[in-house]
């Protein structure tokens, strides 16, 4: 299974299109965040944009694997739902920081979340039904997405009386 050039440079595009998107919404240094009751375990601010920039690299490059495979299997039926289903999430993703800090909304922000997290869940099963490989790359993507509805959830709980 090959890469396309122009299959990567348009995951990539979305990948960081989303990012930026999210990037404008997020202020961890405002006096409503730095007010927040946060979990214990919650980890430090500088370690979201590493997090995050690491998996967004995935997400484009296993992304780019499943489309790829799709279009040498000649799956074209497929491969739209896969494109469809990714933009879902890309639109997701980016939308939690527009809820969460522009909106100060957590309880929306961790119901939205949760659908991010089923919605990145739901992009592994794809990818790997094409390419474990790649599947399994993705799965981190997933697994934080879960962490990160957690962590929205406690958040708003700590702060429930707000």
């Amino acid at each position: 299974m090959s890469i396309r050039p122009a299959t990567l440079a348009w995951t990539a595009a979305a990948a960081t299109a989303t990012a930026v998107a999210g990037s404008i919404a997020t202020d961890p240094s405002s006096r409503w965040y730095r007010s927040l009751r946060k979990p214990a375990w919650q980890p430090p601010s500088a370690a979201f944009p590493v997090v995050w920039t690491t998996l967004y690299a995935d997400l484009a490059a296993a992304s780019a694997a499943a489309l790829g495979g799709l279009e040498e299997q000649s799956r074209a039926a497929e491969r739209r739902r896969y494109r469809r289903a990714l933009a879902a999430n890309l639109v997701l993703n980016a939308g939690w920081s527009w809820l969460f800090f522009r909106s100060r909304r957590p309880w929306v922000a961790a119901a939205e979340c949760a659908v991010l997290a089923a919605s990145s869940a739901d992009l592994v099963r794809r990818t790997a039904k094409v390419s474990p490989h790649a599947g399994a790359a993705l799965a981190p993507y997933a697994l934080w997405c879960g962490f990160a509805t957690v962590l929205t959830t406690a958040i708003a709980r700590l702060n429930s009386r707000r």
